[in-house]
């Protein structure tokens, strides 16, 4: 019996550092209980499920020993090898299957590894779900049977397909791309070639110690190179992808970075005359910058936890045609399959702009100005993560604030909000502010972190 580190099972995926937390056994010992899952969830002996992982080093003995512990438990096996995170839910999706694993620790640093888990190619494990295999690893009551492994190549079906619903205009663009030597780059030169507009490419190629800049668009640091690659070739546009792709990040014409719940401001304005259920969703970091113009364009604003497989869940089970999150998960269900794809997000942005004379930023003028704070990072203990979360809220009703936790502590006033929640994927808080004065602003901001190093002091 091996032991499990328990920190590893996170709010909608498997994730922690290689080899200490993520290794070949853990691996092997999460196969068999995702195969002895799949037995109790949809009774039938034999399931058959797609597997893939990113560019990572651990990635091969992690991929191999997950194939092992699936196949051991019964599990027929399609290997696409290495991808990106949606093209495994496509393949998911394409063949029918029962399932699919991408051995990915997205954004998180080279030392990390993990797995997202689909079911069905519509949402992903989380929560309860994950809890099970926890549970099912725990009590290692595995009965032995015999799954069978093939390799596919589903690159040409899944470029063919994220084209399908896309109509560019006449206009033809100037687009940058960072791949940032992520698994976006297995598939973007691809991509490129099909969508026929002036690419300028940075980080291309698949390289697991991430050589330029650590693959996550939602750090103003790693969108440097690509701001500068827009500005000195006068590029319409320009995205950059996290480490498995299913993320979307983008800067204007002029170089600036726009933000997600801003990219979705410019989808919205594009499609919501177009659809016939006007729910959009969003979570509770997204400025009310987006609610105030989901609301102009007749819309109906729809709140979510943080978390991609918590909106996708929701997407998939409300068919609701479209959501995001600020961290840059879009989620398009009006003529696509509903699940978040960084790349499939870029050619809807592309899309959109090869139909107007408009910029990126003419196209985002005349939104509800706020002054916000990016997304802050407060590393915290994982034991006592949660508890500080209660601790604002305690504090949140001594004040007297109104607030909602159905994702942490969302403390809002009519012109500001102040938002302190347990990250989803390591030992941090994630806060964020925001308010209709740049004073306000610096004063939530001032009370709430003193506030949050107090409570840790005395933690």
């Amino acid at each position: 019996m091996i032991n499990i580190d328990p920190s590893i099972f996170k709010s909608y995926d498997i994730r922690g550092i290689y080899p200490d937390q993520i290794n070949k056994e853990v691996a092997y010992r999460f196969g068999r209980a995702y195969g002895e899952f799949l037995k109790e969830e949809n009774k039938k002996d034999q399931s058959t499920i797609i597997v893939s992982r990113d560019m990572r080093l651990s990635g091969g003995e992690i991929h191999q020993s997950l194939v092992e512990g699936l196949m051991d438990q019964g599990v027929n096996v399609v290997d696409i090898g290495l991808a990106s995170t949606p093209t495994m839910y496509f393949a998911v999706a394409y063949y029918g299957y029962d399932g699919g694993i991408q051995v990915t620790a997205s954004h998180n640093p080279k030392e990390y590894n993990g797995f997202k888990i689909s079911f069905n190619g519509k949402y992903n494990a989380y929560g309860d779900d994950i809890l099970k295999f926890k549970n099912i690893i725990k009590k290692a009551e595995f009965v032995k049977g015999s799954g069978t492994i093939r390799n596919e190549d589903i690159k040409a079906r899944y470029v063919d397909f994220i084209f399908e619903s896309i109509r560019f205009g006449d206009k033809k663009l100037t687009v940058a791309v960072d791949a940032g030597n992520g698994s976006a780059a297995v598939i973007i030169n691809d991509v490129i070639k099909r969508a026929n507009h002036n690419f300028f490419k940075l980080y291309t190629t698949s390289e697991p110690d991430f050589p330029n800049h650590h693959p996550d668009p939602s750090v103003v640091e790693n969108m440097a190179d690509l701001r500068n690659m827009v500005i000195t070739n006068k590029c319409d546009v320009g995205f950059a992808y996290d480490g498995d792709a299913d993320r979307i990040g983008m800067v204007d014409e002029l170089g600036n970075i726009v933000s997600p719940d801003e990219i979705m401001i410019i989808i919205i304005r594009d499609i919501l005359p177009k659809l016939r259920d006007k729910r959009i969703l969003y979570d509770v970091k997204c400025s009310k910058s987006l609610e105030d113009e989901i609301k102009v364009l007749g819309g109906i604003p729809v709140l979510s936890r943080t978390g991609n497989s918590y909106l996708r869940a929701a997407i998939y089970n409300e068919r609701i045609l479209f959501g995001g999150e600020l961290s840059g998960h879009l989620f398009f269900n009006d003529k696509f399959e509903g699940y978040d794809d960084g790349i499939y997000a870029s050619l809807r942005i592309m899309e959109i702009l090869s139909h107007t004379d408009k910029t990126i930023s003419q196209l985002l003028e005349g939104i509800s100005k706020y002054y916000s704070t990016p997304e802050i990072k407060i590393a915290v203990l994982e034991t006592n993560k949660f508890a500080i979360v209660e601790k604002i809220k305690a504090y949140a009703t001594t004040m007297n604030y109104s607030f909602i936790d159905i994702d942490g502590c969302k403390i809002i006033w009519d012109d500001a909000f102040a938002l302190v929640r347990a990250s989803n994927t390591g030992p941090d808080l994630t806060v964020r502010f925001e308010a209709k004065t740049e004073e306000r602003l610096q004063a939530i901001n001032e009370e709430f972190i003193t506030l949050i190093n107090k409570i840790k002091s005395l933690s």
